[in-house]
């Protein structure tokens, strides 16, 4: 292909077969681009969409002749998304073809049209598909007026997993197009959609997603909107209330954020734990966070563990309920107690990283093991020369 060190053809079809867009892009860096002989470009992009339209499955049968079921596992795709790999008749893919597809046409500059983008991102009905990242990526690559109108004309779809497709994509667009033309008309365009949208929305997947989008950025009326939430019937909604509401609390969300806090959802507890360490805590308050600190879910408990820590509250009621955890099974958790403790300056913390006991390779590395030294260094005059 001209360059030492690019793939050539063989390289670069066994890498479009074998299904996986990481392999793939990682060839692509090296090697072809728009100048790509086009007989190769037809060649890779038909094999890419054969694999797709048959699917991996169905295609490795008709190859190898081979019967019984296939073995199948998740493999990681890039740190945040997977596909799923396939063995049978004695070859090993993976099911990442329309992510594969969307590259290519990608790299070599042809514009896939918005309806077939969203279509592979939702083919295997999972938002940490493979597929449905690449899909992701190129929408934030495509940043035109044209693109974004019919992309956003989405969330209007009937298919809830478009919609939620879409919603994501709106979220990301917060961090993208501050960096483009028209910024400000994209976000002031993002906003009035987002805004219509969440109050028409009777899906709950959907609905949670788009109170995450809200709850991180500046979102106007999102006090009022998760005001109204905080009773929906879906727990994926609730979980998602108590970041909408702005600091510190008022009355009313304080009250809310206690009303979660005794969810049967352990989600919308461990929310409602977070929220509560971002506040002086009233004698209400106090009493949430203990019962918290009894939560018999781990979650939660992590959640709470950490507000005990880190909230401006140093009453003996938190501490003791701190303490009673030095007792717990778990080795994580006590190590999340003698961290909480040192945070709070605790005069207890050299017994409780005591009680932690020696630390395995999943937690030696852990931030928090560092806690005693800096509870140390704080109190040096105390401690003398430890």
């Amino acid at each position: 292909m001209g360059t030492t060190g690019e793939p050539d053809r063989e390289q670069l079809l066994r890498a479009v077969e074998g299904g996986s867009p990481e392999e793939l892009g990682e060839l692509l860096d090296a090697g072809p681009g728009p100048s790509t002989a086009p007989e190769l470009r037809e060649e890779l992009l038909a094999t890419a969409r054969g694999w797709y339209e048959e699917g991996p499955e169905a295609r490795l049968r008709r190859l190898t002749g081979a019967v019984g079921p296939a073995r199948t596992r998740q493999v990681m795709e890039g740190p945040f998304h997977h596909a799923t790999e396939i063995t049978l008749g004695g070859r090993t893919v993976r099911d990442g073809h329309g992510g594969i597809l969307t590259l290519l046409e990608w790299t070599f500059r042809i514009l896939t049209p918005v309806e077939e983008l969203v279509a592979r991102a939702v083919r295997h009905g999972d938002p940490e598909h493979c597929d449905w990242g690449r899909s992701a990526l190129i929408f934030d690559l495509r940043q035109s007026p044209e693109t974004w109108a019919q992309k956003v004309a989405f969330h209007r779809h009937p298919d809830p997993l478009r919609r939620l497709f879409v919603a994501e994509v709106l979220g990301a667009e917060a961090f993208n197009y501050s960096f483009v033309q028209h910024a400000r008309w994209y976000e002031r365009e993002r906003l009035k959609v987002l805004a219509a949208w969440v109050e028409v929305e009777d899906d709950g997947g959907v609905l949670a997603e788009l109170l995450r989008v809200i709850g991180n950025e500046d979102f106007p009326g999102a006090r009022a909107l998760g005001l109204r939430q905080a009773g929906h019937a879906d727990p994926r909604v609730r979980r998602r209330v108590p970041p909408l509401f702005g600091r510190p609390l008022d009355p009313d969300t304080a009250r809310t954020v206690r009303e979660l806090a005794g969810d049967t959802d352990a989600g919308v507890r461990a929310e409602a734990a977070q929220a509560l360490g971002e506040e002086p805590l009233s004698p209400e308050d106090r009493e949430v966070l203990i019962t918290l600190l009894r939560d018999e879910d781990p979650q939660v408990l992590a959640r709470a563990v950490y507000t005990a820590g880190h909230t401006g509250d140093r009453t003996p009621a938190v501490t003791e309920a701190l303490i009673e955890l030095l007792d717990s099974d778990e080795q994580e958790t006590r190590l999340a107690v003698a961290f909480a403790l040192a945070c709070r300056n605790d005069p207890h913390t050299r017994e409780a990283y005591a009680r932690v006991g020696p630390l395995g390779p999943e937690l030696a590395g852990d931030h928090r093991v560092d806690g005693l030294w800096r509870w140390k260094m704080r109190n040096a005059t105390q401690e003398g020369t430890e």
